[in-house]
């Protein structure tokens, strides 16, 4: 199982002015046993602002968006290094990653990162993530990160994403003023109703910069990304362990559609796209065997296009066999055509993988 994991402010300091080592500790040690059980894991983690805040002994500074971006660079090294001492002692490996969101709308960076995590994932590696608060105003106005965590859940199409606060889950109100106030348990439906919305809007944590409203944005997002997610409570025993076992916590969301299906939806919406490539008979039958699109098979580039965009591919005849999304440029693989894999770097300086198009970016028609 791949899940994300999404820590917010008010997780990590326990509802205090301070970073609880004993807290991200006891959620090291349970990432660690899912590693260790074969899961993947990625955490997407704020804290950064706190950390810097705790740094400089909480002085009172203006409220406006430089102060608060000034308070992220001084936190952020200091955030890494303390998961990086915690880890450590399970013997873990992390890796700090920042992101935008226009990171992840643009196609190009959306692969660059997508293909680092996955590389990150495949050696060992805990990606933490993190909004790049330096340059990116929206996640400190808005508490993006839940937002970021559900487009990190479709970059690597993760199976669970589990979003902690300090909430045991969604409420029909907000259970801090409403004694009537009930726990949701799951949310199954194609579309989320108002009254739950309503609810959400009226619940806010005091350390953190979202609340309750953006984990449903998040949710709702994800799950039309085919992941399940998972709103629970961070001091909550072993609740991640407990949660990829399949226990219920917290309000579970049940995906909309698959995975698969969320992705063949994406490359298909391409498939108008101008670019084509024609391939000989030995790459048309490893495709329709389940195989990946090697450049040795390549035969023809038309029309332009770039690394990440939706191609068509044509057999010799003409006949459309399959659509997917291109390792290369157009100009890249006019070069690359009918030459070996292993040539790629001596050919163009650099190297995105030994196929033009991965079996798992393709569509068979």
């Amino acid at each position: 199982m791949l899940l994300i994991v999404k820590l917010g402010t008010s997780t990590l300091t326990s509802g205090t002015l301070n970073l609880s080592p004993a807290l991200m500790a006891d959620l090291a040690r349970q990432v660690a046993q899912l590693q260790t059980a074969g899961h993947q894991v990625i955490l997407v983690s704020s804290g950064a602002m706190a950390a810097g805040r705790e740094k400089l002994g909480f002085p009172q500074l203006p409220k406006d968006i430089p102060a608060k971006q000034m308070l992220a660079a001084i936190g952020q090294p200091r955030l890494m290094a303390l998961y990086e001492q915690i880890f450590g002692q399970y013997g873990r490996t992390v890796a700090q990653v920042l992101l935008t969101r226009t990171d992840l709308s643009d196609r190009r960076r959306y692969l660059n990162a997508r293909n680092t995590l996955a590389a990150l994932l495949a050696y060992g590696a805990l990606p933490i993530i993190n909004e790049n608060d330096t340059v990116a105003t929206e996640e400190i106005r808005m508490g993006d990160n839940d937002n970021l965590s559900a487009l990190v859940a479709n970059v690597v199409e993760a199976d669970l994403l589990v979003l902690l606060t300090d909430q045991p889950g969604l409420f029909t109100a907000d259970p801090r003023g409403d004694p009537t106030a009930q726990l949701v348990g799951e949310v199954t439906g194609p579309e989320i109703s108002s009254a739950l919305w309503e609810a959400a809007e009226g619940s806010g944590t005091r350390l953190g910069t979202g609340g309750m409203v953006t984990k449903l944005q998040a949710a709702d997002l994800a799950r039309r990304s085919g992941t399940t997610v998972v709103i629970a409570q961070g001091t909550e025993p072993n609740v991640l362990t407990r949660l990829v076992e399949g226990e219920r916590l917290g309000t579970r969301f049940a995906p909309v559609v698959s995975a698969l299906e969320s992705r063949k939806r994406y490359i298909l919406s391409g498939r108008l796209a101008p670019g084509q490539i024609t391939v000989n008979d030995g790459a048309a039958q490893a495709l329709k065997r389940g195989g990946s699109l090697l450049p040795v098979g390549v035969t023809l580039v038309s029309g332009e296009f770039d690394r990440g965009d939706t191609v068509r591919v044509l057999d010799e005849g003409g006949r459309e066999l399959a659509c997917g999304l291109a390792a290369y440029s157009s100009l890249d693989l006019d070069r690359l055509r009918g030459r070996r894999s292993d040539e790629i770097e001596s050919l163009l300086g650099y190297n995105y993988g030994d196929e033009v198009i991965h079996r798992n970016d393709l569509v068979l028609l």
